[in-house]
């Protein structure tokens, strides 16, 4: 394989050493040239690293012209571009030749001009119109790809690649004190020290630093603070610093040539950014072993989980970066700890060697799906209705088809297209676009029909004839086709009875069931399907976010963590008005024996939210309701932190069984009482509730032994379920 970059070699910073970095590892594996538009220390330091590299001075038209020469006779697989120069170039120069022009996306374009209105209207209009023009992005984060998705571009045309740093280098031999004498700091030695690397420019917002290091300066005065950079808004921090009378405990450490005595230096790295990609500071920290307080932007979450490897806060929230800057120089022990964590993660997931390998499973994804255009999977499911287990459902499945092939090219079928996009960052296309779905079929190798019950009648007629006019359209277009992790009924029609058994039957390659009920449904409606087999939902593959997080949701919206909680996933229904008086009683009893407050958790906000107010009519017991989040792990963090989970919507019991929350039931479809009694929860039928019925399974429920039955029931289901990707993975043929 021969790839060529291009970019305009002026770079400096983080851009500068993930090419160089990447290019040195590339050229131990594939050919990998350089080509920079200016001479400079880049090109300087590129050839002393042993990659090829060649200059193409005298302006735009000349770089132009030898660029696209080079391409010509280079006999190259793929141009690779960095920064809007050669963004543009490549963008320019990309009709002449059939081979993937791809860019890595090092910085938000939007804000790298922020400041300069000019040159965001010359330079950023040109880049972004060149962006488009790509084949392909490569992100620099997570967050950067989606900010891209937000912004119209294509999901299945964006990858996402972190920055590496060299795990085999020996850690730096300098000590501080000779750094101190080096730099002309005189702090002393017994410093607790804070450090800030960073350009001085708006984006960077090094002055939050400056507030929240100053907050916690007032309460532990051995905090010093380092800032190592330059920029135009030096003078605005200097003055700041003299406002908030910490003057004498900042040093200015200018440019640094070599960020050995820096790291070695501080005790606590400090990134308080507005924006950001996946920056070096926060890898060279965790080589170092230092932990990191930094905003939670960009990728930075990736490497830093609040509370376990580094110390999260939102952007200009000085004061709590206040806050974690004292917890961390106030316990040596926090700190050792979490350097130690974020070091292991670091070596583990972000060394020069795993990014390097990522660029090449790019490089052979681009190549494989220019040359073999279909390839992927199509999921079609009730995705796109605001109900968050469905969404949560799509969450499973993809983050299952990723662990296949984490680069799959995966489109969904939504009612809501911009919805799916923006919140799973997949490529969507709506329900009624039947055109574009055989395209998509047809480009595709595998259709999945599912998660939740879709082949059902009681909802709606005409949605169960939606989804399988779907299966039969894929089968037709060549796809193999799953029904995966389904439920199953009930049908009450005849014809819809029939109508499904002579679709599934013909139609579909595997079907994998959530629970057993489904199966008998199956073979009572006449499938014969010869691989049918029970797993259990997706969604209970799901881990869900850290406690930290959870924790720092619920505080944030007003909702104590450290009360005791009873869940609540409840939806309207009829009848239920008749019955909010025994569930209100049976809330109250847990209130009053157990101190369980109420936490009512809608999982379809806008229809589940109104039923909070007649069980609560008239209950002294105090209560809380969730807010909306649209994130299924924060969801499953949070019924972690519960005691108890009552609920009629099946996928609340579901987040409680990932959590090992004792849990109770109240069944109004079959749907519930099957996956209920597969999970060995005790389950109600709705017309049964009443206030004792209720508090008898809930006190079973929190017995000792019922917990333990839980524990080891989830194991069990969770091995199964397994067989849900197992099944896609033999059907796509890897």
């Amino acid at each position: 394989m021969r790839v060529l970059h291009l970019i305009s070699g002026g770079d400096s910073g983080g851009a500068k050493t993930h090419v160089l970095s990447l290019l040195h590892s590339l050229n131990e594996h594939i050919r990998a040239d350089l080509v920079c538009y200016m001479e400079a220390e880049f090109s300087k330091e590129a050839r002393e690293m042993g990659i090829p590299t060649q200059v193409f001075e005298g302006g735009f038209n000349v770089g132009l012209k030898k660029t696209r020469e080079l391409i010509e006779n280079g006999n190259y697989d793929i141009v690779h571009c960095h920064g809007s120069r050669a963004n543009l170039i490549g963008a320019l120069l990309k009709k002449h030749f059939d081979i993937p022009f791809i860019s890595t996306v090092h910085s938000d374009y939007k804000l790298d001009y922020l400041g300069r209105p000019m040159a965001a209207m010359t330079y950023g209009q040109l880049n972004k119109m060149a962006l488009h023009r790509m084949d392909y992005r490569v992100c620099v984060s997570d967050r950067m790809r989606e900010t891209l998705i937000a912004r119209g571009f294509e999901p299945n045309k964006l990858f996402t690649i972190y920055n590496g740093v060299d795990f085999s280098r020996p850690k730096p031999s300098v000590t501080r004190r000779e750094w101190f004498k080096e730099i002309g700091c005189r702090f002393p030695e017994d410093s607790i020290v804070v450090g800030i690397a960073a350009r001085f420019d708006a984006v960077k917002d090094v002055a939050t630093t400056v507030r929240g290091f100053a907050g916690a300066a007032r309460e532990n005065d051995r905090l010093r603070l380092i800032i190592a950079g330059d920029g135009r808004e030096r003078e605005m921090l200097e003055a700041l610093c003299s406002e908030l009378h910490v003057r004498d405990k900042v040093f200015f450490a200018g440019w640094i040539n070599g960020m050995d005595g820096y790291y070695a230096s501080v005790d606590i790295n400090a990134i308080s950014s507005l924006s950001e990609t996946f920056p070096y500071a926060v890898t060279e920290a965790a080589r170092a072993g230092i932990p990191t307080v930094a905003t939670r932007v960009g990728g930075l979450p990736k490497l830093i989980i609040n509370g376990e490897t580094g110390m999260l806060f939102e952007p200009t929230d000085h004061e709590t970066m206040t806050r974690c800057i004292l917890a961390l120089a106030n316990d040596e022990a926090l700190r050792k700890k979490l350097g130690h964590a974020v070091y292991d993660k670091a070596k583990r997931e972000f060394s020069t060697e795993s990014t390097c390998q990522r660029q090449l499973k790019i490089y052979k994804t681009v190549i494989q799906r220019y040359n073999e255009p279909r390839c992927g999977a199509v999921i079609c499911g009730a995705y796109g209705h605001g109900n968050a287990g469905d969404e949560a459902l799509l969450t499973a499945i993809t983050a299952q088809l990723r662990t296949i092939d984490e680069d799959m090219r995966i489109v969904v079928v939504s009612k809501n297209a911009r919805h799916t996009r923006r919140t799973h960052g997949l490529s969507a296309i709506r329900r009624w676009q039947i055109f574009r779905l055989r395209r998509e079929l047809k480009r595709s190798k595998l259709f999945i029909s599912g998660g939740g019950s879709l082949i059902q009648d009681v909802t709606s007629r005409r949605s169960l004839w939606f989804y399988l006019h779907t299966i039969s359209l894929a089968k037709k277009c060549g796809c193999k086709v799953q029904m995966y992790g389904c439920g199953m009924g009930p049908l009450n029609y005849d014809y819809d009875r029939k109508r499904a058994a002579r679709t599934i039957n013909r139609c579909v390659d595997a079907i994998t069931l959530r629970d057993p009920l489904s199966l008998e449904f199956t073979r009572e409606i006449g499938v014969t399907v010869q691989e049918v087999l029970v797993t259990g939902d997706p969604v209970l593959d799901l881990r869900g976010r850290s406690d930290e997080d959870a924790k720092a949701f619920l505080r944030g919206h007003g909702i104590d963590p450290d009360e005791k909680y009873v869940c609540l996933g409840l939806r309207s229904w009829p009848g239920f008005a008749e019955k909010s008086g025994e569930i209100r009683a049976a809330l109250q009893y847990l209130y009053d024996k157990h101190g369980l407050v109420p936490l009512f958790m809608p999982m379809n906000y806008d229809k589940d939210a109104a039923i909070t107010e007649p069980i609560t009519r008239g209950m002294s017991a105090p209560f809380r309701v969730m807010p909306k989040t649209e994130d299924a792990e924060l969801e499953i963090a949070i019924v972690r932190q519960m005691k108890l989970c009552v609920a009629m919507r099946l996928h609340s019991l579901l987040y409680a069984v990932c959590g090992k929350v004792p849990s109770v039931g109240l069944s109004y479809d079959p749907k519930v009482t099957g996956c209920a009694q597969y999970l060995g929860i005790s389950c109600i039928e709705f017309e049964d509730v009443t206030a004792q019925s209720l508090t008898g399974a809930a006190e079973a429920a929190l017995s000792e032994s019922g917990a333990e039955r839980l524990g080891r029931r989830f194991e069990y289901i969770k091995n199964a379920e397994r067989m849900n990707i197992e099944t896609a993975k033999r059907l796509l043929g890897e």
